[in-house]
């Protein structure tokens, strides 16, 4: 399997996406999920628990994803664990061969199929990133030593269209972020702009940009409402006049790789598609992105 850090090393424009585990103990959906991907994105997102639904856990769906030829990334919240469990789920993620991590607050309980569940919360997004940090350099949080410290590949979350998010962003690569995947872009003037303040103080971090597939104007005119996103009206007309609403999302989210794939300073993009797998081969495949490499290839390239 490719590597994504050795990918990114290489300067390769990398592709990765998002795949949620069922809501079920089904190891064939994640199976089936996942060789929708293969050959097609560099690297996958194993979502925690996506909008506090409760799902499959994100680490074993990931060893099922991995033995289905698909390297994946852990995504690992601070919504349901304090922060003994997650340097304890840490370890054993490290020990199971897992390479990739990417760290979020995550979606309030309430928002989720448990609404009076505990938003434990005990850690932050950069707390987070610390924190794994701190295990990866030997040393627990409180200090004592990692005899066998873990080795991975650490990622954060970034949200260019969200007031004060630069110094977000910031504080978390200075924790230890080495990854960035963002938010979903769907107008790159203003993300070029936060782009160009990040670059300014970081040059070495990998910045993965989002891009959505919408499906619909309804989805586009519910995304416009949510904090940290900015759908311009251009877009929302675009799918509005649409006569074919999902051909015109894979047509924007085409474009919009494209063109974020034309600006210095970006290493890659993460795909999303919501409830809508399939949308992720016909993206990449009207960007012009297939076949993918691998690290072996780019390497003698």
């Amino acid at each position: 399997m490719a590597s994504l850090a050795s990918l990114l090393r290489q300067g390769e424009f990398v592709l990765t996406a998002e795949l949620n585990p069922p809501k079920s103990a089904s190891a064939s959906v994640v199976r089936r999920r996942a060789d929708v991907l293969k050959g097609v994105v560099d690297a996958v997102n194993i979502t925690d628990s996506n909008r506090a639904n409760v799902a499959m856990a994100a680490i074993p769906a990931a060893v099922l994803v991995r033995d289905a030829g698909v390297e994946p990334i852990v995504q690992v919240t601070g919504r349901d664990r304090n922060r003994i469990a997650i340097q304890s789920d840490l370890l054993g993620a490290a020990a199971l061969g897992l390479p990739n991590f990417l760290f979020m607050s995550g979606d309030d309980p309430k928002q989720g199929n448990h609404p009076d569940a505990v938003n434990v919360q005990d850690l932050d997004g950069v707390e987070l990133v610390r924190a794994a940090a701190s295990l990866r350099d030997g040393k627990f949080l409180n200090g004592d030593e990692v005899k066998q410290p873990p080795r991975y590949f650490i990622g954060a979350t970034a949200a260019p269209a969200a007031t004060k998010d630069v110094e977000r962003t910031l504080e978390k690569i200075v924790a230890g972020a080495q990854f960035l995947q963002t938010q979903p872009v769907f107008d790159v003037a203003p993300f070029s702009q936060w782009l160009a303040e990040i670059r300014r103080r970081d040059k070495d971090v990998a910045i993965l940009a989002g891009v959505l597939v919408l499906r619909s104007v309804e989805q586009a005119e519910r995304l416009a409402k949510v904090p940290g996103i900015a759908v311009p009206d251009e877009i929302r007309a675009r799918m509005r006049d649409a006569t074919d609403g999902e051909a015109e999302g894979i047509a924007i989210a085409a474009e919009t790789v494209r063109s974020l794939r034309a600006l210095p300073g970006v290493n890659g993009v993460h795909l999303y598609a919501i409830e809508w797998l399939e949308a992720i081969p016909l993206v990449v495949r009207a960007a012009g992105l297939l076949p993918r490499p691998t690290v072996k290839e780019v390497a003698t390239a």
